[in-house]
């Protein structure tokens, strides 16, 4: 159910370097980003989104999501560093709220963090897992960046918008080079 105080929620799919994203905003702000998001994977979206936050979606590409769409072009184009947009927690709750909130306020652009020491910096350090499985719960990745989430012997762990996509976005950021081809 909602707890934001008013039932709105708008959506809709934008082109990206790295395929169709769906976005969810509520009058809170942000609430989803969805990888992929084509037929499938587009209706599952919705249909979760209804079911947690009690409300059918109203597709829209103005109104609340106007600002988001306009800084995902610029951070696909290279210029934009950090979102500074609105975000509803709505969809994350306790330890991966925590971590979640972490990641957004504490690993800029251009820069990773281990697992291991993300769970330190939320005073949970043996809980490197448990932030793995807060990262694979993420409902606002690319903006709450789990993509700078890696292990700490270099590999670059889950992500699920899966490995390619991790590596474009770590690329965009100039993290890893571009591949040749």
């Amino acid at each position: 159910m909602n707890n934001y105080g008013q039932s709105t929620v708008e959506w809709t799919v934008v082109s990206t370097g790295i395929g169709p994203l769906l976005l969810a905003a509520t009058g809170q702000g942000l609430v989803s980003v969805v990888f992929h998001a084509d037929g499938p994977v587009r209706e599952k979206a919705l249909g979760q989104l209804r079911d947690r936050l009690g409300t059918e979606p109203v597709e829209s590409a103005s109104g609340l999501l106007a600002e988001p769409i306009r800084r995902l072009s610029a951070y696909f184009a290279g210029e934009l560093r950090e979102f500074g947009l609105p975000l509803d927690w709505s969809l994350s709750t306790g330890f991966n709220r925590q971590v979640l909130r972490e990641l957004a306020a504490g690993v800029p652009y251009g820069t990773v963090v281990g697992y291991g020491d993300l769970a330190k910096r939320v005073g949970q350090p043996a809980a490197a897992q448990a932030v793995g499985a807060a990262m694979g719960s993420n409902p606002l990745p690319v903006v709450v960046p789990c993509h700078r989430v890696v292990e700490s012997d270099g590999g670059l762990g889950g992500f699920g918008g899966g490995l390619e996509t991790k590596r474009q976005l770590l690329a965009l950021e100039g993290v890893l080079p571009e591949p040749l081809f």
